[in-house]
């Protein structure tokens, strides 16, 4: 985590994909109003207070969230006006502000809460006979990192007619995760591979039920 004070009333603070995966943090619910996404913002807080002298105390915040296309989530906290006494900090619902992580870029990471879920997403695929995935990306590997499961699609054929099918498909069983090869690299490193190569064409053949 990183935290860059951009004025008195603003700070900026930039978190890698990893980061979150590691903490079990889920993208989508932190741009959310939710508990978690408190909890997260207050601890963030008292850490920029620490080191760059970012005091909220009795302030109003704004917070803005998007995730950048190089699997950054980004997060810009700035203080404003405030006509009313408060003792604690009021914080403002999160303007999320999503750029686009264009899933037909070269690489696509893709995130299933279970392995069940991908068996599952096999098991579509063969039922509605899009199984020739020949083409579509050089590498389809399937790895295991920090108790999840990923699917990593390296070197993806932007011209792949069934492209739009399935990034629709897969969607319904998993999330994309990044398109950044930082966040790959990472994976490859510290992952456990499950099926190396054709994980999709493998997974078809050794899970897909009629």
């Amino acid at each position: 985590m990183k935290i860059e004070k951009l004025t008195e009333n603003k700070i900026r603070i930039i978190l890698n994909i990893d980061d979150l995966v590691k903490k079990n943090i889920d993208v989508h619910s932190l741009i959310k109003n939710n508990d978690m996404s408190q909890k997260l913002f207050k601890k963030i807080l008292k850490q920029a207070e620490k080191e760059v002298g970012f005091e909220v105390e009795n302030s109003r915040l704004l917070i803005e969230a998007f995730i950048s296309t190089d699997g950054f989530f980004i997060l810009t906290f700035t203080k404003i006006a405030n006509d009313t006494k408060s003792e604690k900090a009021y914080v403002v619902k999160p303007k999320a502000k999503r750029k686009n992580t264009n899933p037909s870029s070269e690489i696509a990471i893709y995130q299933f809460e279970s392995f069940n879920e991908f068996e599952n997403f096999c098991t579509y695929l063969n039922n509605s006979k899009t199984t020739n995935l020949n083409g579509f990306a050089k590498k389809i590997s399937l790895y295991e990192y920090n108790s999840t499961y990923f699917l990593v699609l390296s070197n993806i054929d932007k011209n792949y007619n069934n492209s739009k099918f399935f990034y629709t498909a897969i969607s319904e069983f998993a999330k994309l995760a990044s398109t950044s090869s930082y966040f790959e690299s990472r994976i490859l490193e510290y992952g456990k591979i499950v099926l190396k190569n054709n994980a999709l064409k493998n997974g078809i053949k050794f899970f897909a039920k009629a």
